[in-house]
This record gives C-alpha cells, sequence and structure tokens, in this order.
C-alpha cells in the first residue's frame, strides 16, 4: 500500500487529492477491518460528510415495498411536486439502488443524491432499501431489486408516477444491481426509458487492469473489495452468474438505453468501460462519461468535488432526455 500521496496519480484534480489527504490525516479503521455491523455504522456516519446541501421538496414519503418472501423493504419516495401539481399522466419515475457493496449503505446514505436527483431531473424517485449482506447473501439483493422495479409499473398510479416511463439506476453495487434489472425487465418484456449506471461492478472476478493499478490509496481500496464480495457470495460459483457479473449475461440486446458514468481512478472503471462496449456492440445506445481526475464515491462529494456537480447535472440530462422532459 503506498504511504504518501507521490504515489498517487498524477491525474488527480486538486480537489480530490485534498479529500484523499483528509481522509488519510482522520486514520480511520477501514470497513474491511471492523465487521459487517461497526462498517455499516461507520458508512451510515460518514455519508453526508462531503455532500451537497440537503435540497428541499415538497414531497418526500417514506413506503414499504414488497418482496417475493413475503418481506416489506423500506423505500423512499422524493417528488419535486406536490402530488396534486403533477401532471395528470403522473410523473416519470427513477428506482434507485444505493451503492455500498452490497453490504454497507441505505436510503440515509444516499438521501441527498436522490433529492438532487429529483430536483434537477424533474421526476419522481425511488430509493429502495434492499436487504444486504452478510444476513441476506445473493441473489437476495438482486432478488429484491427486481422485485421493487416490477412493482411501480403495478402501483404507478397510486403513487402518481406515470408507468409508461421508468428508468433504473444506482452506483456501484447499485450500478450493478441495476444493469442486471434492465437485463431481467427485457427478459420480462417491461421497457425501461433508461438504465443509469453510475461506476457499475459488472466483472465475475477483480482482475482488470483498473483493479491493479488503482488498488490503493483512492477510497475503495482492493481488500475493501475482497471482503464485500466475500460478504455477498457465500458460494463462489456466483460469481459467474450475470446477476452478480453483467458482463456474463448471454446477451444485452434490446436493453434499456445506458447513461454510464464513471470515475477515471477507480478499480471499477475498466468493467465500466467494457460494459459501455458489450452494450454498443448490441446495439444498445450508450452515454458513457469518464469523470477525469476523481476516484470511487466521487459523486457524494459535491460539497467539495466539482465533478460531483457535473456528474449530477449529467445524470438529470440523461434522465430528462429519456423520459421526454426536455
Amino acid at each position: 500500500m503506498p504511504d504518501s500521496f507521490a504515489a498517487l496519480p498524477a491525474s488527480l484534480t486538486n480537489s480530490m487529492r485534498d479529500v484523499l489527504r483528509r481522509m488519510g490525516r482522520a486514520a480511520r479503521t477501514p470497513m474491511h477491518q471492523l465487521g459487517a455491523d461497526a462498517a455499516k455504522m461507520a458508512y451510515e456516519a460518514g455519508a453526508g460528510v462531503l455532500e451537497i446541501p440537503k435540497q428541499a421538496l415538497p414531497r418526500v414519503e417514506d413506503l414499504q415495498i414488497p418482496a417475493r418472501d413475503g418481506a416489506l423493504l423500506p423505500a423512499r419516495l422524493y417528488a419535486p411536486v406536490m402530488r396534486d401539481e403533477a401532471p395528470a399522466v403522473g410523473l416519470p419515475v427513477l428506482l434507485y439502488l444505493h451503492g455500498g457493496g452490497f453490504t454497507v449503505g441505505s436510503v440515509a446514505t444516499h438521501d441527498q443524491l436522490c433529492r438532487q436527483l429529483a430536483h434537477l431531473a424533474g421526476c419522481m424517485v425511488v430509493s429502495l432499501d434492499y436487504r444486504l449482506a452478510p444476513q441476506f447473501q445473493f441473489p437476495v439483493a438482486h432478488n429484491d431489486a427486481w422485485d421493487a422495479l416490477q412493482w411501480l409499473p403495478a402501483h404507478a398510479a397510486g403513487l402518481g408516477a406515470d408507468a409508461s416511463r421508468i428508468a433504473v439506476g444506482g452506483d456501484s453495487a447499485g450500478g450493478t444491481l441495476s444493469a442486471a434489472c434492465a437485463i431481467e425487465a427485457r427478459n420480462a418484456g417491461l421497457k425501461l426509458a433508461l438504465q443509469l449506471l453510475i461506476y457499475p461492478g459488472t466483472t465475475a472476478h477483480q482482475d482488470t487492469d483498473s483493479h491493479r493499478r488503482y488498488a490503493y490509496g483512492l477510497v475503495l481500496e482492493e481488500p475493501a473489495i475482497t471482503w464485500f464480495f466475500a460478504q455477498y457470495i457465500a458460494n463462489p460459483r456466483d460469481r459467474e452468474d450475470w446477476r452478480f457479473a453483467p458482463l456474463l449475461a448471454p446477451d444485452v440486446d434490446d436493453v434499456a438505453p445506458a447513461w454510464i458514468g464513471l470515475a477515471e481512478c477507480d478499480p471499477l472503471v475498466d468493467e465500466g468501460v467494457e460494459y459501455a462496449d458489450m452494450l454498443r456492440m448490441a446495439g444498445v445506445p450508450v452515454e458513457l462519461e469518464i469523470y477525469k481526475g476523481v476516484t470511487h464515491e466521487f459523486i457524494k462529494m459535491g460539497r467539495v468535488i466539482a465533478e460531483a456537480r457535473q456528474a449530477h447535472q449529467d445524470m438529470a440530462q440523461a434522465l430528462r432526455s429519456a423520459f421526454g422532459l426536455n
């Protein structure tokens, strides 16, 4: 592991480098050394430190969405207008799936981001608390996400949403879940307007060049990735399942158009590019943005990272275009 900032990529922006310096000075115990319960609490405690200020919205409601096994999954609905001010056809809706290695994260840790997307895109956002590892291992998170995505069009009218304009999106592990849900939706004949993939994990094994190049010192480190996946994947063979590794899907023909946002200095950047290429080869419209000089998790650092604020605008524009709001 590098112990000096000279070992970090020269392309890092000054703001990103400053964040890494501050993280180094804080000297917090890495999540993979804490154990799952303590890691969840640590991530919750630190999630909003570098976020943009919380966007006030006229409508924020807590929901419960049933899973296939009878569990009720907490979710939160964000809307930029009150119910009685929405258009008669309802608002388009994004199902948002948070990141956190299938092990940490929640609706609360991604509250500011979802508020901002609802505000900037002019759409409804439903953020899901899918169940987390190690208590719930593969494929529970995937099944929860897919169950919620199927639930949305069936209950859109009751929410004031437009069942004909639905998107799915998420960051990191949530990007993995979103990509897999887009494939499930294609298989089930559920037409999605967009899949919004923010530095998604797509490979079965962390063996790309960027996993080696950015293994240490840049927010998401190799020991943490290994630990997260050990929490989630009980059977090593499950790594070869496309619901965990969308690059292994038999085909991605006719899946929803994709907006893919990647961080340049991120172990996951290469597999994000590979997935964009796979979609394009299948004829799927893809918009790919690689934000230079930033690391994994950057979209939750909008208070200090300009690229995060730009990504928020870009994501919102992609949603507006996909929903016909421009």
